[in-house]
């Protein structure tokens, strides 16, 4: 295949002329197809059907310290919850509290704690005149909303292969005392797939920061999700964050979430934060007035169909199976018709929900609108960055884990016809 931009004027128009007929017939099936959120799919879903089983009217409902899991109380969790979440993460479970259905809802707590509270005895930021994030970016919008709801300014910070740009971040955080944290999905980060090189985490734990109440909010929501679980070569592992930043002498640095959202149940799973000791003493003090606690029967439904860090594994290979064939349908695709067109470039995960894309600079919202107008919904173009503004206007998140596989290859077939198109008009004009 000849590089779109080697090509002269009239071969473009002619293929242009040939996409486009292949455009239109995709718009006259009138498709309603979407690739927008990375939402587990039906048979995914299913995987986790016999866990509504485990408990019934008659079943014993105590917990391992004998617990009524029917009652009040156990602000941090189930001793066996806080055991299960803390295998996940790779610490102790005396770090872990266990919360309800979604760390986002953590994290949004947690910055509210901060703008009320402050942290470490610091002054609270909502008497600061200004408040600061690094947000590596491409990266995830619902972090970028907290954010925004809090009227914290946003500083972009580019994300490698590797992770953010540490020399930026350095860079910023030792100049600057209202830089006050930094959002992290440390592995198959949202949406690029990278995994934090263990350098990253390293200097990430050694910071020297001009704000003494500077946190990194570590979202480790993918650490399980594995697209090839068998594979080593293609198993990525990130250092543990809580450990290194002992390490490096800043033991309260970090608050790190997970949860079983895309484990069992997205609307109805169990959630964690990790910390250091105190930092778990410091939150459970300042959560006792919100919450007497969370719902423990399904902290015990969790752990007992679960069971623990092998059974998690076991559970997570079923959803593999799964998400493989969808990933590589779509990477199969853009390779097939983008590969040697020089228009475009895209990440090849190795696990969590999502493929990273880069086209033509000034084309992704364009590329967005004209698969919209022929039934294939994506993410909106710049939601990947603060504010929602892509400064290249190249960036796309592909989510190829709802739509059935046939769906998807349709949708992914029509993605790139809309990316030639897109592209080859920016050549001509």
């Amino acid at each position: 295949m000849k590089r779109y931009a080697d090509m002269a004027s009239a071969e473009l128009k002619e293929l242009h002329d040939k996409l486009q007929q292949e455009y239109d017939q995709f718009a006259a099936k009138g498709l309603d197809l979407n690739m927008a959120r990375g939402k587990p799919g039906s048979e995914q879903l299913a995987l986790s059907m016999p866990m509504l089983d485990i408990l019934t009217s008659s079943s014993d409902c105590t917990a391992e310290d004998g617990t009524d899991c029917r009652n009040y109380g156990v602000l941090a969790g189930l001793p066996e919850a806080r055991r299960l979440m803390a295998e996940m993460l790779g610490c102790k479970p005396n770090q872990v509290i266990v919360c309800g259905n979604a760390s986002l809802n953590i994290e949004y707590d947690l910055v509210a704690r901060f703008e009320l509270e402050g942290a470490a005895g610091q002054t609270p930021w909502c008497k600061l005149d200004t408040v600061k994030f690094l947000c590596p970016a491409p990266g995830y919008d619902r972090h970028f909303r907290i954010c925004e709801h809090f009227g914290i300014e946003m500083i972009p910070v580019q994300m490698g292969e590797d992770g953010p740009d540490m020399d930026a971040i350095e860079k910023l955080v030792a100049d600057d005392p209202a830089i006050k944290g930094i959002w992290c999905v440390p592995q198959y980060s949202n949406p690029t797939g990278a995994t934090y090189s263990r350098e990253t985490v390293q200097r990430l734990a050694a910071l020297k920061t001009a704000a003494p109440d500077f946190r990194i909010f570590w979202d480790n929501a993918y650490c399980v999700h594995d697209i090839y679980p068998d594979d080593e070569a293609r198993r990525d592992r990130v250092d543990n964050i809580i450990d290194a930043c002992e390490q490096a002498g800043n033991p309260d640095r970090v608050f790190e979430f997970c949860s079983t959202s895309k484990i069992t149940f997205p609307g109805a799973g169990i959630s964690a934060v990790a910390a250091s000791e105190s930092n778990i003493s410091w939150l459970l003090e300042s959560m006792g007035p919100q919450t007497i606690g969370y719902d423990k029967l399904n902290q015990l439904r969790h752990v007992e169909f679960l069971r623990d860090a092998a059974g998690i594994q076991e559970h997570m290979a079923k959803h593999a199976q799964f998400l493989r064939p969808r990933f590589e349908a779509v990477l199969t695709r853009l390779e097939n018709d983008l590969g040697d067109t020089g228009i475009a470039t895209w990440t090849r995960p190795h696990g969590g929900y999502f493929i990273s894309f880069e086209g033509p600079e000034g084309t992704a919202k364009e590329i967005v609108a004209r698969a919209a107008q022929a039934g294939v919904k994506l993410t909106g173009a710049g939601a990947t960055w603060p504010y929602g503004k892509d400064p290249h206007d190249s960036n796309i998140r592909i989510a190829p884990s709802y739509p059935s596989l046939e769906d998807l290859e349709l949708a992914a077939q029509l993605f790139t016809i809309c990316v030639r198109l897109v592209a080859i008009e920016k050549l001509l004009a």
